[in-house]
C-alpha cells in the first residue's frame, strides 16, 4: 500500500470531521439556529471546534504524507499521527466544558505539528543541498 500511515491518517480525519460537523448540526436543530451562531456560546464553541480542526488538519496530513514519501513508513510516523487525531478528539471534549481536553487536545495538536514541521525541513536539507 502506497502511504498507508498518510491514508490512514487522512481516513480517520475524515470520519472526526464528520463527527465534528454533526455535533453542530444537532446543536443547530437542538437550538433552532439555522444560519450563524445565534449568539449561543455552546454552539459558537462547537463551531469554533470544528474550525479549528480543520485549521490544523490540513497541514498536517500534508506533512504526515509528504514525510512518509521521503523517508518511508516508520513506527514514530504512525504514533505522531495517532497523537495527533487522540488530541483532535479530546480538544472538542474540552470545548464543552471538560478545559482539559481543549488544553491537552491543542497542546499536543501543537507539539506534532511542531515535530512534523522540523523534521520535514531536516528531511527535505537531505535531499536539496545546492552544492552538490
Amino acid at each position: 500500500m502506497l502511504l498507508p500511515v498518510a491514508l490512514t491518517t487522512t481516513g480517520a480525519a475524515a470520519l472526526i470531521n464528520l463527527w465534528l460537523g454533526v455535533r453542530v448540526s444537532r446543536m443547530r436543530i437542538s437550538e433552532k439556529v439555522s444560519v450563524g451562531d445565534g449568539g449561543n456560546p455552546k454552539l459558537i464553541a462547537r463551531m469554533r471546534a470544528q474550525l479549528n480542526f480543520a485549521e490544523y488538519t490540513p497541514i498536517v496530513l500534508i506533512l504526515i504524507a509528504l514525510i512518509e514519501f521521503g523517508a518511508g513508513t516508520q513506527l514514530w510516523l504512525w504514533a505522531a499521527a495517532a497523537l495527533y487525531l487522540l488530541g483532535r478528539l479530546l480538544h472538542p471534549i474540552g470545548m464543552d466544558g471538560w478545559m482539559p481536553g481543549r488544553t491537552v487536545g491543542i497542546a499536543t495538536t501543537m507539539i506534532v505539528m511542531f515535530g512534523l514541521g522540523v523534521y520535514a525541513v531536516f528531511l527535505a536539507s537531505q535531499y536539496s543541498n545546492p552544492l552538490r
